[in-house]
């Protein structure tokens, strides 16, 4: 579709959502009469009063215009950037469009992604640095070929097609820093052993796409957790909960239905060696005539050349070293940062005396009350600093990484400051995201946005279907736009408010289920969308056509989907522990490829 023929569907759909939203609620005027002049003197049915204070239609402006944006321009930087530019101006319209509070609404949309409004708060600066440290750390390990020698090191067990499908979506798993490092890795990696067992690039380019952004989504120790738990803490702010976004992350685990089923559709996938739809057509093709692409295949970018650097010796403790000590710091920081005087308590409780934390009584004691252990890991997960650990480690890593690379793999400096640069770049993008999702988030804070929303729905909308529908509207919002982050940072400040008052302004079940459905629903849009970077960049890596990419992926990625609608987000709203329904998921997949192996023997 071109930009006119969705403009003619989307355009009307949001002027329709408009009129209904400015004639359907009444006019309340808040306590203290604080009013904007021309507020005042527009038609009666444009608002609601929330706690004493005028929320009025349009505060569902900025994510709608948004949404609307990216779908027709399918350009998320600009979309995003007019909907905060549209948000400053109805706040500033609020004020009464004086001119010292148009500086002022600057001012304070400034402070909100950056340094907060509430005092000085680091936070977001923290993020960032996360993320470029992070990126230039990986570009550094790649660079040197530690990575690349623990994944040739892997790649020696493929001895047939089926092997070699299992091993891709194990090294998939295992390499979980990041979904870009994922398939840059994989993917050009395996390309030569799965075209020698005769593997469809069609196949190979899913395995790769799959096992991305899911396993990326999943890690709690990968370039998404800054931002995902950064939009998690944002919004524990605005709904006013105690808990901070790394627990909250934690918490919304076990609902991540759609991930947790494709990583494991995937490896059974693999055992199975059985196919259906336009990917088993791919496999016939490549199993009968040897084609492992299609003719009219129009393949972009040589990922392989840029990787495989010939003058460099693959070092594997070039990416051990690094990678241990980033776990290492990130998992003691937290213990260390997170426990404090009430661990210390709870020992001496025991122990009739203040326990040193590393002394033998408190190991004894913890070894002896595993639930303790994981009691006290949720305490240092939800009391530490935990996105000033992260970029500490992400940091102390990367100077490990040059290193490394500089003593291990012989890397003149000259090769490492050109790999720093290039993961300095690559983080433009994903910094820029961070951005557009901190300025629409202050958007919807200042207009209350999430609270208006909440007051429409709460009434009509069962917690029962809520989840489920989150999970569907992140979809089809990151198959429109092609970008996972872009829409967590569109959904998660207006549903995760809804969930919460579905939920009698508690932080419930159905609350912790939305946190997964959002995050979830962004990802499966995204496999399914043909303009998605990581979709795009899975093909090119793989040297798969884009579009067959595509064809061939969407059957099994909505096949995920719907398993994980039906036996995940409904049953678990119903309180139906989110280990059965994947254990009942499970299943349903071992079964649908039990019956294909069955009916087709081959």
């Amino acid at each position: 579709m071109n930009y006119k023929q969705k403009a003619l569907i989307c355009v009307p759909i949001s002027l329709v959502i408009c009129i209904v939203l400015m004639w359907q609620f009444p006019n309340v005027v808040s306590d203290d009469g604080d009013v904007a002049w021309w507020n005042k003197v527009l038609p009666a049915l444009f608002a609601i009063l929330i706690d004493g204070d005028v929320v009025w239609w349009y505060s569902v402006l900025p994510p709608l215009i948004a949404i609307t944006l990216a779908v027709i321009t399918t350009r998320l930087f600009l979309s995003l950037g007019v909907a905060v530019g549209v948000g400053v101006l109805l706040a500033w319209g609020q004020q009464g469009f004086s001119f010292n509070s148009f500086f002022s609404e600057v001012i304070w949309f400034a402070r909100a992604v950056t340094i907060t409004n509430d005092g000085i708060d680091l936070f977001n600066l923290w993020v960032i640095l996360f993320v470029l440290f992070m990126m230039s750390m990986i570009t550094v390990v790649i660079a040197s070929g530690g990575i690349g020698g623990v994944i040739s090191l892997l790649s020696h067990l493929a001895k047939g097609a089926r092997s070699t499908q299992f091993i891709t979506a194990i090294m998939g798993t295992l390499i979980f820093i990041g979904d870009y490092s994922n398939a840059m890795l994989v993917g050009p990696t395996m390309r030569p052993i799965t075209d020698k067992f005769k593997v469809s690039r069609e196949k190979l380019a899913y395995i790769v796409d799959s096992t991305s952004a899911p396993i990326a989504g999943l890690a709690f120790v990968s370039t998404w957790i800054g931002y995902e738990v950064g939009l998690f803490n944002d919004v524990a702010k605005t709904i006013g909960l105690e808990s901070d976004g790394y627990s909250m992350f934690f918490d919304a685990l076990p609902f991540r239905f759609y991930c947790i089923l494709t990583i494991l559709f995937v490896i059974i996938n693999t055992i199975s060696g059985r196919d259906y739809g336009m990917m088993r057509r791919a496999q016939m093709r490549a199993r009968e005539t040897g084609n492992v692409a299609e003719p009219d295949a129009k393949v972009m970018g040589n990922i392989a050349a840029e990787i495989q650097t010939g003058n460099i010796k693959a070092q594997i403790l070039s990416a051990v070293i690094p990678l241990i000590l980033l776990f290492g710091m990130i998992l003691s920081g937290l213990w260390i940062d997170g426990h404090r005087s009430e661990f210390l308590e709870g020992l001496a409780t025991n122990e009739k005396e203040k326990a040193s934390l590393f002394s033998l009584s408190m190991w004894k004691f913890v070894l002896s009350k595993p639930v303790y252990l994981l009691d006290s890991w949720r305490d240092a997960l939800s009391n530490a600093n935990n996105v000033k650990i992260l970029a500490t480690a992400a940091i102390t890593s990367f100077f490990a990484a040059i290193i490394c690379a500089r003593l291990l793999s012989k890397m003149a400096f000259s090769d490492i400051w050109k790999a720093v640069k290039e993961g300095l770049s690559g983080t433009l993008l994903p910094i820029a995201i961070i951005l557009c999702a901190w300025g629409i988030k202050a958007s919807c804070d200042k207009l209350m946005t999430g609270q208006f929303i909440a007051s429409i729905i709460s009434d009509v909308v069962s917690p029962l279907w809520f989840p489920a529908l989150v999970f569907i509207v992140a979809s089809i919002t990151s198959f429109a736009t092609g970008t996972s982050w872009g829409t967590m940072a569109i959904l998660i400040p207006t549903a995760i408010p809804v969930a919460f008052v579905l939920d009698n302004n508690a932080y419930g079940l159905t609350t912790i289920i939305c946190l997964g459905a959002v995050l979830d629903g962004a990802i499966f849009g995204d496999h399914c969308s043909p303009i998605s970077d990581t979709t795009i960049l899975s093909a090119i890596v793989s040297s798969c056509d884009p579009m067959h990419h595509v064809r061939t992926q969407m059957p099994y990625a909505l096949t995920v989907a719907v398993i994980a609608l039906i036996c995940g987000y409904l049953p678990a709203a119903l309180g139906l522990s989110s280990y059965i329904g994947i254990l009942i998921g499970v299943g349903i997949i071992i079964l649908l490829f039990f019956i294909l192996s069955r009916l087709r023997p081959d």
